[in-house]
């Protein structure tokens, strides 16, 4: 019988997201604390907004996001040359079987919500919620 790691729904285990919850906190600790020696790093602040494992938890793929976002592909590019430091990092603070691989990709929902809340403060929505209050209070 195959065991599965994902709900019906193709959503993560409960065991997949605790190891991705686990490899975000050792990664925002090993940037807030500056352990990671680059110049890139040391002059930026990373979040690191969510981590998402496969399956077979040997592949992490952390999304980070420069405070401001700025530099966002230096930064990334900063974390590969830093990979074989960091997967060695999370794996002493990780206590897992494998050390997963880690692949760094840039965050797009803060530019999701920045997008959602510029339409809703666009004149026109603001017009069409305006009219909405005129038309439920009479």
């Amino acid at each position: 019988m195959a065991r599965t790691h994902h709900t019906s729904g193709g959503e993560p285990s409960q065991r997949m997201l605790r190891v991705a919850e686990l490899i975000r906190h050792a990664m925002s600790d090993l940037l807030s604390r500056g352990e990671i020696l680059d110049p890139v790093l040391e002059k930026h602040v990373v979040t690191v907004p969510n981590v998402r494992m496969s399956p077979d938890l040997k592949l992490a793929t952390i999304y980070v996001m420069p405070l401001g976002g700025q530099d966002a592909k230096e930064v990334i590019e900063a974390l590969d040359r830093n990979k074989k430091f960091l997967r060695g990092e999370i794996a002493r603070r990780v206590n897992l079987k494998f050390s997963p691989d880690l692949r760094f990709r840039q965050d797009e929902g803060f530019d999701a919500s920045s997008k959602i809340d510029a339409i809703l403060n666009s004149p026109k929505v603001r017009q069409d919620l305006a009219r909405e209050d005129d038309e439920g209070s009479t």
